[in-house]
C-alpha cells in the first residue's frame, strides 16, 4: 500500500516511516499540508496519515482540500491529533476522516487502524 505521512515533526515522520515500511508499505513523507498537496497531485496514495496542527496548511485544511477534488476525495485519511478525539469531532472536516488517532501514537492502535483502512481500500478497489 502507498502511504503518505504528513507531520511537521521530523521524529514523528521518521517513526511512522520506519513502522510502516517494516510492514511492507511504501511510505513517503510531507512536512506540512502544502507539501502533502503537491505530493498527492503526482502520486497514487492508498492512505494519508495526517497530523492536525502544522504550519502553512494544517491537517484539517489539507483534508478539506483533498475532499474538494474528485481525484483525491476517496483516499482514506487517518487523522492524528494531540487535541483529543472529542476536539477532532468538533472540526467541520471530521466527516472526511476515515479514522482518528491521538498522539503520542499508540503503535498497536496505529497498526490496527492502518490494517482496517487497508482492508477497506482493497474492498473498495474490488467493488469499484
Amino acid at each position: 500500500m502507498n502511504i503518505l505521512v504528513v507531520d511537521d515533526k521530523k521524529l514523528v515522520r521518521e517513526s511512522l516511516f520506519n513502522t510502516l515500511t517494516q510492514l511492507g508499505h511504501y511510505v513517503e513523507c510531507a512536512v506540512n499540508g502544502l507539501d502533502a498537496l503537491e505530493k498527492v497531485k503526482s502520486n497514487n496514495y492508498h492512505l494519508c496519515v495526517i497530523d492536525h496542527l502544522m504550519p502553512l496548511m494544517n491537517g484539517a485544511q489539507l483534508t478539506k482540500n483533498l475532499n474538494k477534488n474528485e481525484l483525491y476525495k476517496n483516499i482514506p485519511i487517518l487523522f492524528m491529533t494531540t487535541q483529543g478525539i472529542e476536539a477532532a469531532k468538533l472540526l467541520p472536516e471530521y466527516q472526511f476522516f476515515s479514522a482518528v488517532i491521538t498522539k503520542p501514537i499508540d503503535q498497536p492502535e496505529l497498526l490496527m487502524l492502518v490494517s482496517q483502512l487497508s482492508d477497506n481500500e482493497l474492498l473498495n478497489a474490488a467493488n469499484g
